[in-house]
């Protein structure tokens, strides 16, 4: 999974360089690639978390729901961000 959040997180960029375009990669920071992937292992916990606790009491639990929304809104800012990054 780490990889995948590596090539999603990597930066391209275009250059021209002696009259030829040329993609250069810039790799994320190791840390951020580590909490994207721990956002998203405790993303998909929470959400079964949700759906056990669903099943079994019928009803939604609204700290679990806040704390899926908190992650869901970090991993988009995440992305977003780096993409809008200079």
């Amino acid at each position: 999974m780490r990889n995948w959040v590596r090539q999603a997180l990597t930066k391209r960029v275009h250059k021209t360089v002696g009259g030829k375009q040329v993609e250069i990669a810039v790799p994320p920071s190791e840390g951020l690639v580590y909490g994207v992937t721990f956002a998203i292992v405790a993303l998909i916990s929470l959400t079964a978390i949700q759906i056990v606790h669903v099943i079994i009491l019928k009803e939604l639990n609204s700290e679990v729901l806040s704390a899926t929304t908190l992650i869901i809104g970090t991993i988009m800012g995440v992305f977003f961000g780096k993409s809008l990054e200079k």
